[in-house]
């Protein structure tokens, strides 16, 4: 399916004097001018393009590369501003249009701002959109701890920084969990700590305490199930009982715990954790 406003392998099909014409699943034939093609470019080859639409609503490939494509979020300038709204800078050789209606505040020459890049649906235009809330958290973030995630860093408060997750979460990483510096703008690696109820994600910059918490985790879940279902350690167990018993500190084990009663796998008594009678057995 060709995808409009982001990356394609398309086929050439044939050349002309201006350019290449490239073939999609469906039959459909798209022009890339010739300033695009590489040395060498022939009939038959397959090549990766950006497609996107031309001033006359024409479908256009190009071998230039965006800041960012359709269906992700980007800090990008301002070049132009007129009557139907302001243009981007967006890598391309066609600006990305942000329509009035779709700032926040009226944009400004020069200006840096973040935006959420999308298809219109009834123009099938590329276009830009400065009002990001309605594109956050429209899906069930499905993570699991000490997962690797993209994150794009938008903002500094007084608990730490916000990020985008994979250009469809609200995420935040607290300001004890950084251990080198952060930028506004800046694209990072970061790992799951938890999904909150509220859908947002607490994220960590190391996977080092995540994947420890986890590995208890799965430790704490074999002893459960190699003694009926029951475990008499709690989090209100002292720290010399739960050391002796799991080889950890009590911090961890009760980040454990928690963990596994926010998966619905324990129930967690004043004397006694319970497996849940759905958990798999490991």
């Amino acid at each position: 399916m060709l995808k409009i406003g982001n990356y394609n392998a398309l086929t050439v099909k044939r050349e002309v004097d201006f350019g290449f014409y490239l073939s999609t699943d469906d039959g459909r034939e798209i022009l890339m001018p010739g300033k695009y093609a590489p040395a060498g470019l022939k009939p038959g080859d397959v090549i990766k393009v950006i497609v996107y639409t031309d001033s006359e609503d024409r479908l256009v490939a190009t071998t230039e590369h965006p800041f960012a494509c359709v269906g992700e979020f980007a800090y990008l300038q301002v070049k132009d501003v007129n009557a139907t709204g302001a243009f981007l800078d967006w890598g391309l050789t066609k600006d990305l249009l942000v329509p009035f209606s779709q700032q926040r505040m009226r944009m400004n020459p020069g200006g840096i701002y973040l935006v959420y890049i999308y298809l219109d649906d009834v123009t099938q235009r590329v276009v830009a959109s400065a009002k990001i809330d309605r594109f956050l958290g429209n899906v069930i973030p499905e993570y699991k701890t000490g997962q690797a995630v993209t994150c794009l860093v938008t903002e500094h408060t007084d608990r730490g920084y916000r990020v985008i997750v994979d250009n469809k979460h609200r995420g935040m990483i607290y300001d004890n969990e950084i251990f080198r510096p952060l930028e506004l703008q800046q694209t990072i690696t970061a790992f799951v700590k938890k999904v909150r109820d509220d859908g947002k994600i607490d994220l960590t910059l190391s996977d080092k305490a995540v994947r420890r918490v986890g590995d208890l985790s799965e430790r704490i879940l074999e002893s459960l199930q190699q003694n009926g279902g029951v475990s008499y350690i709690t989090d209100n167990s002292t720290p010399d009982q739960i050391e002796a018993a799991f080889s950890c500190s009590k911090k961890d084990y009760k980040k454990a715990l928690g963990h596994l009663y926010k998966e619905g796998r324990i129930m967690i008594g004043r004397d006694k954790i319970v497996l849940t009678a759905d958990t798999p057995s490991i």
